[in-house]
């Protein structure tokens, strides 16, 4: 699946698509300056069994893959990231320092990923996971207008992600949406890791009013959050593991 942002939503510099793995109900995107002669591009959360089609979309659209990104350690899905560095020599991968993974480049609060003309803000959204972040793009005339953020787990559509494991915590994320997220302008767009029901795409405006667990008082989300009663993720104890090695498995002893 491919969706398009129309011209009112997107700088004309930026080339942006939102794809889909089925399995895991995983959103991966694709952004790009579209202006720079080389066209530099950026994959935020590909997953392992749909490395192929993304990397021949970025090839189509002849772009240069520069960075494949996570917003943390996924536990439903083993990340591609590892797959693609592989198959694209030069491509770095990308992940929290808090996430204590293994990345190329480890990202802090406040640091940039630049593509060409284009950058992402990083803004650290703990409570899913201890390594959550947030990818923004850049705030500026030249710029995406309306803004975009990339949430990962953190804020989905009209919920969030859970906290009952990797290190989570219901406060935490509930400081994090409330401070790092709802603070954005309200036309701001988001972008989830994972949709369920078919939604693609929302605003900061919008969960602010709608969203049914962090539109509450802190208590009450908490409350919330300790009684969803959800099943153990059946990928957790294979996608953890890979993802803590940036998605790249049964990797000989003597690699060089």
């Amino acid at each position: 699946m491919e969706s398009y942002t129309t011209s009112s939503q997107s700088s004309p510099k930026l080339l942006f698509r939102q794809l889909f793995e089925k399995e895991s109900s995983t959103y991966t995107y694709l952004l790009a300056d579209s202006a720079h002669p080389d066209k530099p591009a950026v994959l935020i959360d590909p997953v392992d069994k749909t490395v192929d089609r993304d990397l021949n979309l970025v090839k189509d659209l002849g772009l240069k893959l520069i960075y494949a990104m996570n917003t943390h350690v996924h536990a439903d899905h083993v990340t591609g990231t590892g797959l693609i560095k592989g198959k694209v020599p030069g491509v770095k991968s990308v992940i929290s320092k808090a996430s204590g993974s293994k990345a190329d480049v480890f990202v802090e609060p406040g640091d940039k990923i630049c593509f060409g003309n284009l950058f992402l803000e990083v803004r650290a959204t703990p409570g899913h996971t201890v390594g959550c972040v947030t990818y923004v793009t850049g705030d500026g005339p030249d710029q995406p207008q309306p803004r975009m953020a990339f949430t990962g787990d953190a804020l989905l559509i009209r919920g969030c992600g859970r906290t009952d494991f990797q290190g989570g915590s219901s406060q935490q994320l509930y400081k994090s949406v409330h401070s790092q997220i709802f603070t954005l302008p309200k036309e701001t767009l988001l972008y989830p890791a994972h949709d369920y029901k078919g939604f693609t795409v929302t605003t900061v405006g919008e969960e602010i009013l709608y969203n049914p667990r962090l539109t509450k008082d802190e208590e009450t989300f908490k409350g919330i959050m300790e009684n969803l009663n959800l099943p153990y993720p059946k990928m957790i104890d294979v996608a953890v593991p890979a993802n803590m090695v940036c998605g790249l498995q049964d990797l000989p002893s003597n690699a060089s």
